[in-house]
């Protein structure tokens, strides 16, 4: 009887712990595009992108040009052919480094990206838990992100709360 009335109040003493942490909602796809900075920083990686893009583009037309050349010519000796493939293959190959260097994973996009995105988010992740933690809730749930969520109350989400803290 005694291990019974224990095991009964372990678990109301666990159900009440339970329903006493408190969850919250953000959606930080709304909170960002209600920060001027990051629409700026947004324009920013954009107007790089497209000029380093056209960049590649004027290397990839060049290498094809030559090759088009390459092709039409008829009177090539097999070391003028050589020297020409070889010349059409660094053009590619100077295209496909330059389109590395530029969009890889470690390239000048991801670090331009990191650069202007990395203070934003943290100033939003800042806000987010000083909010989390004067308010005693547990757990912060980005709404954005979590494809499971299917319905959540209103009342919950301080995304509006977020942008107030962060002055915008």
């Amino acid at each position: 009887m005694k291990k019974f009335v224990l095991f009964m109040f372990t678990l109301c003493v666990l159900s009440l712990s339970a329903s006493a942490q408190r969850y919250a909602l953000i959606d930080m796809e709304y909170i960002l595009q209600n920060v001027p900075a990051y629409e700026s920083a947004n324009s920013e990686i954009e107007q790089l992108s497209k000029q380093w893009q056209a960049e590649v583009e004027k290397v990839s037309k060049e290498a094809k040009s030559l090759y088009e050349s390459y092709q039409s010519a008829k009177n090539l000796t097999e070391a003028q052919r050589t020297a020409r493939e070889n010349e059409i293959v660094e053009k590619e190959k100077s295209a496909a480094e330059l389109r590395r260097k530029y969009f890889g994973q470690e390239g000048e996009l991801a670090k331009k990206q990191q650069e202007l995105m990395q203070p934003i988010m943290d100033d939003i992740y800042e806000v987010v838990k000083a909010i989390a933690q004067d308010k005693g809730y547990s757990m912060v749930i980005d709404r954005a992100s979590a494809s499971s969520i299917i319905f959540a109350s209103p009342n919950i989400d301080i995304s509006d709360e977020v942008l107030t803290q962060l002055g915008e």
